[in-house]
Formats: structure tokens, sequence, C-alpha cells
């Protein structure tokens, strides 16, 4: 799977949490190609998330050759938010579908760049609170593990 080279070590801890849950990990799923602005899903019925990474490198311009090593920086911040989104909606699925409460005050932290983002999954999700915990949890990949071992494990 090419997007494992785009995670940092917290991120790989993620992906083995996730896996011990049960969970399986598909990369560029025809899900993917709904719309290209989507970097991942959480298929609950199935106990799997997707990561889109071709979608990843289509939005933030990947670039094979790279000139330094922050070229493909936004690449890899759209991939790490996206699997950090996705777990936690793997954590809440295992919270009986409902928000984890790891982080309080939820709807005072998310970030104003992410409201546009926010609103075209909740057209998919139906889930504000869900969603606007999954936006907050995606810069803060020791919390998403808190909820994953949590509710998960």
């Amino acid at each position: 799977m090419e997007f494992i080279i785009f995670l940092s070590k917290i991120d790989k801890e993620i992906i083995e949490l996730i896996k011990k849950a049960n969970y399986s990990i598909e990369e560029n799923a025809p899900l993917c190609l709904i719309d290209k602005r989507f970097i991942g899903f959480h298929k609950k019925v199935e106990k799997s998330i997707v990561i889109c990474t071709n979608n990843a490198k289509k939005i933030s311009n990947y670039r094979k050759i790279k000139k330094n090593n922050n070229d493909n920086h936004k690449t890899k911040l759209y991939i790490r938010r996206g699997l950090r989104h996705e777990a936690t909606h793997m954590a809440q699925s295992c919270n009986n579908n409902k928000t984890t409460g790891i982080i309080e005050n939820l709807d005072q932290k998310i970030h104003k760049n992410k409201l546009k983002a926010l609103y075209s999954s909740v057209r998919i999700s139906g889930n504000l609170e869900k969603e606007i915990e999954a936006y907050v949890m995606e810069d803060k990949p020791r919390k998403v593990k808190e909820a994953i071992k949590k509710y998960c494990l």
C-alpha cells in the first residue's frame, strides 16, 4: 500500500491498532471515485477503512521527483489527516455509533478552514457531531489512539 510511505511513526501505530481491532484497510477503492475531494471513508458494515491515496496526490499536487524533502508535505498531511479522521469514525462505531467524548467543547475547536470539508462530509454521513469530532481529531493522533484503545480493543 502506497499511502504507508506518507505516514509518521504514530500514524503507523494507529494502523496497527486498526488491524488489532479486526478492521481492514483498503487503498484507492471504487468508493474513492465518488468525488476527488475525499481522502478516506469508513465502511462500518465491512469493518474497513479506505484511504484514497490517488485523490490526496491530485489535491496536493504530488510530485514524483522531489526537489527537496518538503515538496510533498501537503500529500503527507492529507493522507495522515484522512487516516486519523476515518480511525475516529471507527472508534465512534465501536462506541455504539456515538462520539467518543475524548475531546471536550468540540464545536469551539474546529478550524474555520475545515468547515467546507465538514459540510461535504455531513452530506454523506448525516451526522454533524461525529464529523466535527473526526475533523478535530485529524490533528490529534494521540487522541485517536486513545479513542481506539478505549472503545475498540
